[in-house]
């Protein structure tokens, strides 16, 4: 059985690794053996800690450790002589001082990466060597003015100095930690001969952990590579959604279904066979109207749940600019709303984690709401 949920011993939740009872014709699927009897949603800590620290940073990963978080997750990258680097975009000039590095003014270019057209300075036209002189810098310094402070003192990390931390930060807190890498543009890399799944795989089987219960789930919005990744190991998959647009590697085939279509009752039972999460954009389980205020619920967390799909939408947020117009409070964007009243709302709709950025606002309100549930059950 691949144990999934680590631990919450820390907050005092006990997390049972038990398989659901299924009807005698329900074939199983890879989340029968993932679902939790617990109530205690997971807490993503969405490229560590990124409302305090910049992202992908020693300090962010340790911060989101430190504030309980159940997983840390790095987005992967490659680099002009393959390495695996941590950075949301292989643009990188909002996340790192690159421009203000005169030996790289002339690598600046034009790419167009999954349809979009970008300007920038881009990981694949750097080595991991040369990729270690920059540091990084905080990506929303308008919104995360504060974080601006940090800039400048952390180099980019590597997938297996990822690992290292990983396992350091699991023994400093004395508790089990996982570890939830993103697979970014996969079928564009691997249009440049920079395939990054074996490479994925190769870290981790030096790592030990290319089996079922190393504390690791791989993510990706794509779909072939995480069902290739299915045949190849048994570390957990997560199926990434958006509430627009359709899979990269569909719209090169020609594969006319979009997110819309793998979010169906059907297009979920699909998903179930070669993954155990879905993670979707939050919008697609609550929407919002044009002015930003909330609508009714859809059936997404319903029909993913009956397909056996654990679901874990991103991101959270405690910023205004981020938030429903129903939490917002004033109308500067950079000041915390009500995230306390997002947070609730989407785990008494029953997801079985969050993608957050701030992971003490998501574990104190899930402590919060668990034990309300507690007091209404008494």
């Amino acid at each position: 059985m691949r144990s999934i949920r680590p631990a919450l011993a820390a907050l005092g939740v006990a997390v049972i690794a038990a398989t659901l009872v299924t009807s005698a014709s329900a074939a199983p699927t890879p989340g029968d053996q993932h679902r939790s009897t617990s109530s205690a949603p997971l807490v993503f800590g969405h490229r560590g800690a990124a409302g305090y620290r910049p992202e992908h940073t020693t300090a962010g990963y340790e911060l989101a450790a430190r504030m309980g978080a159940d997983y840390i997750e790095p987005d992967l990258v490659p680099t002009k002589d393959g390495a695996l680097v941590d950075r949301h975009e292989p643009e990188i000039s909002q996340t790192t001082d690159v421009a203000s590095h005169p030996e790289f003014a002339s690598r600046k270019t034009t790419k167009t990466i999954d349809g979009v057209v970008t300007t920038g300075w881009f990981t694949t036209d750097f080595t991991l060597a040369e990729l270690k002189t920059l540091r990084a810098i905080e990506r929303l310094p308008d919104i995360r003015q504060h974080n601006t402070m940090y800039d400048g003192r952390y180099q980019v990390l590597t997938l297996q100095e990822d690992i290292n931390l990983w396992r350091t930060l699991a023994k400093k807190f004395n508790r089990q930690l996982g570890l939830v890498p993103e697979i970014k543009h996969s079928t564009y890399f691997r249009s440049l001969g920079l395939p990054m799944e074996q490479r994925v795989l190769t870290v981790l089987h030096n790592n030990g952990l290319d089996h079922e219960g190393s504390g690791i789930v791989i993510q990706s919005f794509e779909v072939r590579n995480l069902q290739w990744l299915h045949r190849q190991t048994q570390v957990a998959l997560m199926q990434l959604t958006s509430a627009t647009g359709a899979p990269a590697d569909f719209v090169a085939s020609g594969d006319p279904r979009t997110y819309a279509d793998l979010c169906t009752a059907a297009g979920l039972k699909s998903v179930a066979r070669y993954a155990t999460f879905l993670g979707p954009d939050k919008n697609q389980i609550v929407p919002r109207d044009a002015a930003g205020k909330l609508l009714a619920p859809t059936s997404l967390i319903h029909f993913a749940h009956e397909a056996r799909l654990l679901v874990a939408p991103y991101t959270f947020r405690n910023e205004n600019n981020f938030l429903p117009l129903d939490f917002r409070r004033g109308t500067n964007p950079a000041d915390y709303g009500d995230a306390f009243a997002e947070y609730k709302l989407f785990y008494a709709l029953g997801v079985d984690g969050v993608f957050s950025d701030d992971s003490d606002t998501a574990i104190a309100a899930r402590d919060e709401w668990l034990a309300e549930g507690a007091h209404k059950a008494a």
